[in-house]
């Protein structure tokens, strides 16, 4: 056997070593929790044969506390690059097998390269956390691997889409990354995120928690809204986000990707005509809405399960992504609060960034009153939307559907934050308050002096009714750039977007804005 044969084998061996991770009694560990691998992982996510990884012969150089015998090829990551429906990205998928997926310098190292190759290339990056944490024997350089991870994650955020799958521990300072991207997938049963773990949390606040309770996958997508998705299998998981990347476009100089649809533009719906009920204080269902305008009814919702009094999520208009913002009656009768003010922000911040339009569908009566909303900073909050909107340089239409009253009438999209089409249905009311309570302040001392008060109230505010809960006093003044009929609303919004197409516009000269954080 000549030499150089000799040397391909080589290569040949170490390769499948490296691919072995930790071990095969490791890998079976794994698969006993009913965890996948890191390569079983990307080899789900990406199209068949087009990985290209990185750094696979790279080793930890930590001596300590034993490290030295505990050598593996690749080093507890799996980095590189591959195409997700022929698109480029950059990715890299944490091995639990190798230490536990523990961080070292040399594993930030791979994930900082992958992250600058994303930059530099202008594609997604994609990373899959399945971590006990920064590697303990490393001391400090496995914090300052955080570190660069963490600054270049900030550097990425507006410029090329960042997505997190959480496949089982992210704890500690390594959630920090996650946190930072644009959008955090949860797989159910098996990850979880915190930042302190149930026995910190027994010493310190004598609280008797589960890891499941704590940072569980239901926990961060229903209560605290970390998580944007979560998925309940890998197979799952991975088509999850493949999907998503459907919407998105590769970085901030580029456009989402059009889908073709058949679904014609000026199609009518006419159940939209009558889906208002009469009773100003009775609920309809937003999502029937969204599903009979969008291109073949096709909505991924973002954040399902927190603060279900606002929608926000991925649809298309005549191909074009678009994300929308609706109020949802059905909830809270569609009412703002802290969590709703934020989810919505973000959403709009994010579509801002990588030039996707924002439409807007609007029904709501105000923000929810109460101690415990002040507490909560919901003026912070409120005014995180109404910066997020009024910042925002995209395409921006909003349809009134019915209530649009006072302060939330503002920050969701109106035309003095330089929303560039705003319409209504016959059915808006567009005020600052609603009648009853808006005739309670101007009638309440003349009521009291007449023989019959409710009458009096009553008609008076039939007077306010006629008067201001209309769309046509909005529309008066050009607040309101037209009356449109419900079930005309998909071709208007389809109409307003391809005028919009061109849309140039700038904003002062700034470093950045002091968004309410």
């Amino acid at each position: 056997m000549n030499e150089q044969l000799k040397k391909v084998k080589q290569l040949v061996e170490l390769r499948r070593k490296a691919r072995l991770g930790g071990g095969e009694k490791a890998i079976d560990k794994q698969h006993e929790k009913g965890k996948y691998t890191a390569r079983e992982r990307i080899a789900l996510l990406l199209d068949k044969g087009s990985f290209e990884e990185m750094d696979m012969f790279k080793l930890h150089r930590c001596h300590d506390f034993g490290m030295d015998k505990k050598q593996y090829l690749g080093d507890g990551v799996v980095a590189g690059s591959g195409t997700i429906n022929g698109r480029l990205v950059f990715i890299f998928a944490q091995d639990f097998t190798v230490n536990g997926g523990s961080l070292s310098i040399t594993m930030a190292e791979k994930i900082c390269k992958v992250m600058d190759l994303a930059m530099k290339t202008g594609a997604p990056c994609i990373g899959l956390n399945d971590s006990g944490g920064a590697r303990i024997q490393e001391g400090i350089n496995a914090l300052a691997g955080f570190g660069e991870i963490f600054q270049r994650n900030i550097e990425a955020s507006g410029v090329i889409p960042q997505i997190s799958g959480i496949c089982g521990p992210c704890a500690g300072g390594a959630v920090y990354s996650p946190a930072l991207t644009d959008f955090v997938v949860m797989l159910e049963g098996v990850s979880y995120m915190f930042l302190t773990g149930p026995k910190v949390v027994k010493t310190v606040t004598g609280e008797d928690v589960t890891q499941e309770q704590l940072g569980g996958a239901n926990v961060h997508a229903s209560i605290s809204g970390v998580a944007h998705f979560t998925a309940k299998t890998e197979e799952e998981f991975a088509l999850l986000i493949r999907h998503l990347l459907e919407y998105l476009p590769q970085n901030n100089l580029d456009h989402a990707p059009l889908k073709p649809t058949n679904d014609p533009i000026d199609r009518k719906e006419d159940a939209l005509n009558e889906i208002v009920p009469d009773n100003p204080n009775q609920a309809y269902d937003m999502y029937n809405v969204i599903s009979a305008i969008v291109d073949d009814g096709e909505f991924m919702e973002v954040q399902s399960q927190f603060a279900r009094n606002i929608i926000i999520g991925f649809a298309r208009f005549n191909g074009q992504s678009v994300g929308i913002v609706a109020n949802q009656p059905s909830v809270y009768a569609g009412v703002l609060d802290s969590n709703a003010s934020r989810k919505a922000a973000r959403f709009v911040r994010f579509c801002d960034s990588f030039n996707i339009p924002i439409v807007s569908l609007v029904d709501v009566p105000g923000f929810l009153p109460g101690t415990g909303q002040e507490y909560n900073a919901v003026i912070d909050h409120g005014a995180k939307l109404l910066f997020a909107y009024g910042e925002a340089t995209v395409p921006k239409v909003t349809v009134t559907l019915r209530k649009s009253y006072g302060g939330s009438h503002i920050v969701m999209g109106c035309k003095q934050l330089k929303n560039d089409l705003n319409y209504a249905w016959p059915s808006a009311e567009i005020a600052v308050m609603g009648a009853s309570g808006a005739v309670a302040i101007l009638n309440g001392k003349e009521a009291k002096e007449q023989e019959d008060p409710k009458a009096f109230l009553a008609a008076k505010e039939q007077e306010y009714n006629d008067l201001f809960t209309n769309p046509y006093k909005a529309a008066e003044y050009g607040y309101v750039d037209d009356v449109i009929e419900p079930r005309n609303t998909r071709f208007r919004i389809c109409r307003a977007l391809a005028q919009l197409s061109g849309k140039r516009e700038t904003r002062p000269i700034k470093k950045h804005g002091n968004i309410p954080l």
